[in-house]
């Protein structure tokens, strides 16, 4: 689990705001899966909680990583350490992909350098695509540093991918990951490889251990780019438009991306996601002014991409 070494270095009004965000969170979350219709979050639709999970599952998951008392506790787990990186080969790199290479360019996030690599190697994802995805992800100290222990205040998001509860869950349930690897070192599965209902809460909480976030990242960015490439989606060339589609995907969701680059989503769908990502009275006036909510999305989410999404920042 998370290193409580890093959590007792936390000023106690860093864990303050820490457990106010994700409280709020866990009050709102219902009601904008309530407006987008579809019980999912608004940064990725298709992610939804496991069924049967309490609401307060996410805060009890928080609850454990800050070393509160739990009614059962489980036997202590070690944190995570980065995989050993395995020798890459072309054959491994997702079609049109650049060399995976090594991050560069990562100032005060170069303690995450080698996670970064490992993760790259291992997947085939050029790393510092990879590290792009998580700088536009992530939220920031001042000094630029990624935030470990953030909580999206209107999803569930959490940790330096922004993982969505139910899609980290369905990444630790699918064969093949590193989470899915872990999960099963922990026991967390059941024996048809589902998550198990008294492990969520530790699963969840993985969430907020960097190397774990940045292990799941890169296994979501190449599952989403093999599932964009089999619906016909045209990838840019080289390591930018590896990263811009590996985003998309990362904060749509692939089925959302599918439509997003195939043409566009539809206007309801649109303006919704707007609404979420920069609130319904600029989201109007954006449609207003586009005359089309399915044209302002795609302006501002590109907008977003090409300002923050840019891996030539990593490459080194």
């Amino acid at each position: 689990m998370i290193a409580r070494l890093d959590l007792a270095q936390m000023r106690p009004e860093q864990k303050a705001e820490l457990i106010y965000t994700q409280a709020r969170s866990e009050l709102t979350s219902r009601l904008w899966r309530a407006a987008l219709g579809d019980g999912g979050d608004f940064a990725s639709p298709e992610a939804a909680p496991a069924e049967g999970a309490g609401a307060m599952t996410d805060f009890d998951s928080l609850l454990a990583a800050l070393g509160a008392p739990r009614p059962a506790a489980r036997a202590p787990t070690a944190p995570v350490a980065a995989p050993e990186p395995p020798k890459a080969d072309d054959a491994h790199l997702p079609e049109g992909a650049v060399a995976v290479g090594r991050a560069g360019g990562l100032g005060v996030n170069a303690r995450h350098e080698a996670s970064l690599n490992a993760a790259a190697a291992r997947t085939g994802i050029p790393a510092a695509a990879l590290a792009a995805i998580v700088d536009a992800e992530a939220a920031k100290d001042r000094d630029g540093g990624w935030k470990a222990y953030s909580r999206n205040p209107r999803s569930s998001a959490a940790g330096l991918g922004q993982f969505l509860s139910g899609t980290w869950q369905s990444e630790a349930e699918r064969p093949g990951t590193w989470l899915n690897g872990e999960a099963k070192a922990r026991g967390w599965l059941t024996e048809s490889g589902k998550v198990a209902r008294g492990a969520r809460s530790e699963l969840l909480a993985l969430r907020y251990d960097p190397a774990a976030s940045i292990q799941a990242t890169a296994d979501y960015a190449r599952g989403n780019l093999d599932r964009l490439r089999r619906a016909g989606v045209a990838i840019g060339d080289g390591m930018e438009g590896v990263a811009h589609a590996a985003y998309l995907g990362h904060h749509l969701g692939v089925g959302d991306a599918i439509k997003f680059m195939k043409g566009g989503l539809d206007a309801s769908r649109a303006r919704l996601l707007l609404s979420a990502q920069v609130g319904a009275a600029a989201a109007g006036q954006r449609i207003a002014a586009a005359g089309d909510a399915t044209d302002a999305h795609r302006a501002w989410l590109l907008n977003y991409v090409g300002r923050n999404v840019r891996p030539a920042r990593f490459d080194a």
